[in-house]
C-alpha cells in the first residue's frame, strides 16, 4: 500500500461534489468569455457571412467580377484560315518548281514571304531601335538566302552562323542608344523572332537541294497549312473550351487541327515513293502541325498580353496574319530536322 500524504498547509480543500449526476456546466472560459454549448464548426476564411463587421476582407467577392470571354469575329477568323491555306499552297507549289540550276522562282517566293513576315513582326513587337533591328533582319534574310542557294554542300550550319551573327548585331545595335538599353531584355523575345524567323524560312531552299527534300516540304507544309486552317475554322464556329477569356481560341480547334493535319500527311505518305511510308509521313506531319498550331496560338497570347499592358498594337491585318506566318517560319527548320532524322 502507498503511504497516505498529508494535505499541504494553506491550500483549500477540493469542494465536495455530489456523487451522482452530471457535472455543472462551465459558465465561461479562462478569460471570462462565455462559451457556447454543443460542437463547434470550423469557420472558413472565405465565408463572408461569418466575418466580423469591418473586416478588411469584406467586399472582395463583390469587387472581383468575372471577365466575359471576348467575342469571336467569325469573318476575320475565316479570313485568317484562308490566308493560311493560300500561303501553304504557294510555298508547296513554288517548291515543286525548284531544281538543279533552277532555284530562282522558289527563292523569289521565299524573299516575298520574308519581307511580309519581317514587316508583320517588326510592327507587332516594336523593339527598341526599331529601324536597326529591321535592318539587321533584312540583311540576315538576304545573306541567308544567298548562303542557302550557294553553299556546297547544302547543309543547315551556315544558316545557324548567319542567325548567331544577326542576333548579336541586333542586340548590340540596341545598346548603342541609352534610351533603348533599359528595354533590351524586355524586347529580347521580339528581337529573336524577327531575326530567327527571317533566317528560318530559307531552310526550305536548303531542303530542295537534298534528296527527298521537296517531298518533305510537301508533307510538312501541307500538314501545317491544314492544321492552321482547321484550327481557325473550328474556332470560328466552336471556340470551346476557351484557353483564356481574352483569347478567341479553343482547345478543340488546336487539337483537332493537329489531328487532321497528321491524317492528311499520312494520306500523302501513302502516295509518295520510298523511303516515304504512311507512318513516317504521319510522324513528320504531326510534328510540323503541332509546331505550326502552337506558334499561331503563342502569337495570339502575346498579342493579347501587349494589349492588356497598354502597348501600341499594329493594324488589324498585321495583327491577324502574323500567326500563320510564324507557324510556317517555325515549321521550315522542323521539316529539315525531320528529313535528317526520319528518312
Amino acid at each position: 500500500m502507498l503511504p497516505s500524504s498529508r494535505p499541504e498547509t494553506g491550500r483549500e480543500p477540493w469542494p465536495e461534489q455530489p456523487s451522482s449526476g452530471p457535472p455543472a456546466p462551465r459558465a465561461g472560459g479562462d478569460d471570462g468569455r462565455p462559451e457556447r454549448g454543443g460542437p463547434r464548426r470550423a469557420r472558413r476564411d472565405g465565408d463572408p457571412g461569418r466575418r466580423a463587421p469591418g473586416d478588411p476582407g469584406d467586399g472582395l467577392e463583390q469587387d472581383v467580377e468575372e471577365i466575359p470571354p471576348i467575342a469571336v469575329r467569325r469573318s476575320v477568323t475565316l479570313a485568317v484560315a484562308g490566308f493560311a491555306v493560300l500561303l501553304g499552297m504557294g510555298l508547296v507549289l513554288a517548291a515543286q518548281t525548284s531544281g538543279p540550276g533552277h532555284r530562282l522562282p522558289f527563292t523569289v517566293v521565299i524573299v516575298g514571304v520574308q519581307a511580309l513576315s519581317l514587316l508583320a513582326w517588326t510592327m507587332a513587337f516594336r523593339p527598341p531601335a526599331l529601324m536597326t533591328v529591321a535592318g539587321v533582319g533584312a540583311a540576315a534574310a538576304i545573306v541567308a538566302d544567298t548562303v542557302a542557294v550557294r553553299s556546297d554542300p547544302a547543309r543547315l550550319m551556315p544558316l545557324v552562323q548567319v542567325l548567331l551573327v544577326g542576333l548579336v548585331t541586333a542586340v548590340v545595335g540596341q545598346f548603342v542608344r541609352r534610351v533603348d538599353r533599359a528595354q533590351v531584355l524586355e524586347s529580347l523575345r521580339g528581337t529573336v523572332l524577327i531575326v530567327a524567323g527571317s533566317v528560318a524560312l530559307p531552310t526550305m531552299i536548303v531542303l530542295t537541294r537534298i534528296p527527298m527534300g521537296t517531298q518533305v516540304i510537301t508533307v510538312c507544309l501541307v500538314a501545317a497549312g491544314v492544321a492552321l486552317a482547321v484550327a481557325r475554322i473550328t474556332d470560328a464556329f466552336a471556340a470551346w473550351p476557351r484557353l483564356a477569356p481574352q483569347v478567341p481560341r479553343g482547345a478543340v480547334g488546336v487539337v483537332g487541327g493537329a489531328m487532321v493535319g497528321t491524317m492528311v500527311s499520312a494520306l500523302l505518305g501513302s502516295y509518295l515513293v520510298t523511303p516515304f511510308t504512311p507512318t513516317r509521313a504521319a510522324i513528320m506531319g504531326l510534328v510540323a502541325a503541332v509546331v505550326a498550331v502552337l506558334a499561331d496560338l503563342a502569337v495570339g497570347f502575346a498579342e493579347v498580353g501587349r494589349e492588356m499592358a497598354g502597348e501600341p498594337t499594329p493594324g488589324w491585318a498585321i495583327q491577324y496574319i502574323q500567326g500563320p506566318l510564324t507557324g510556317f517560319a517555325l515549321a521550315a527548320p522542323a521539316a529539315y530536322v525531320l528529313c535528317r532524322l526520319v528518312l
